[in-house]
């Protein structure tokens, strides 16, 4: 393992890694690949702790650190992986990109806005899925999907044509007006992806996209996720699975406790071994040598 692949995370009084003030586009038309679509700088998030969870947790704190001073950035047109373990921070990490929850400080800025003085603008340039929001299993995706394109504004016209094609693409055209709650698992997390582009966003957030999916229907989304790359959209992907990020991801960044551990591309950390004993070996060092 290099040495430059580590750091000890980033402070308030020293920052590292990527910088606010480096200029991003406010629109992607004629914007080479490559440019910073995402600049996150010291976010931090803290959450304070019941006296029932502290008893659970075992700890005197009354507040948990959940999201250390991050900073990282993302790239027009890549496809980003976030791991880490279970409370590492990746998906409160998630949730403040998505604005569904502010940064107790630091920033991020994408596409052009930043998420804690604009986050109705980064709304309007984000795709979110996660699975703790679930769409309502009363409705029909069509209708569901025409209801979330009025929230975003989007006229009649362009609306029936993004439907066509989503829904033909995943397969959901068959089951349109079948109620939500009688589709199938992975028909279910098709219909939540659809829903999540009907505005054909620039800067799309995925936590766990493929978690409890059989492995059709995993591939299905995957290559679909080759597919936005190609069509030059930038992806922030959280995942457990190793061989998934190995697959499509261009650049990789560990999370342990709130900071990150480790970042680089894919291709540098795998360069002597595969990327789970690559992380393995990070959460070691960030651990002082402890696994488990």
């Amino acid at each position: 393992m290099e040495e430059q692949f580590f750091s000890s995370g980033t402070s308030a009084d020293e920052p590292k890694g990527p910088s606010l003030e480096t200029p991003v586009p406010e629109s992607p038309e004629g914007k080479p690949e490559g440019e910073n679509v995402l600049t996150a700088v010291s976010l931090r998030k803290t959450f304070r702790l019941s006296a029932k969870q502290r008893k659970i947790e075992k700890t005197p704190l009354r507040e948990k650190i959940a999201v250390d001073g991050l900073s990282f950035s993302a790239k027009r047109g890549e496809i980003y992986g976030l791991l880490g373990p279970n409370g590492a921070g990746k998906t409160t990490t998630l949730r403040m990109l998505a604005t569904l929850i502010k940064p107790d400080s630091g920033d991020a800025v994408i596409d052009g806005f930043s998420i804690v003085r604009q986050p109705e603008k980064v709304r309007s340039k984000i795709g979110f899925l996660t699975s703790e929001l679930k769409p309502d299993e009363f409705f029909t995706p069509s209708y569901t999907f025409d209801f979330f394109s009025e929230l975003q504004n989007i006229s009649a016209q362009v609306r029936d044509e993004r439907k066509k094609m989503l829904f033909s693409r995943f397969g959901i055209d068959k089951f349109a007006e079948t109620k939500i709650s009688d589709l199938s698992t992975g028909m279910k997390q098709k219909t939540s992806i659809a829903i999540s582009l009907v505005h054909d966003p620039e800067f799309i957030i995925f936590d766990e996209p493929t978690n409890g999916l059989d492995v059709l229907t995993a591939k299905s989304v995957t290559d679909f996720l080759l597919e936005l790359k190609a069509r030059g959209k930038t992806i922030l992907l959280s995942t457990h699975i190793f061989s998934l990020v190995e697959k499509i991801c261009d650049r990789v960044g560990g999370i342990i406790d709130g900071k990150m551990a480790a970042e680089d591309s894919v291709a540098a950390l795998t360069r002597e071994k595969n990327l789970e004993n690559v992380f393995f070996d990070i959460y070691a060092a960030a651990k002082g040598g402890e696994i488990l």
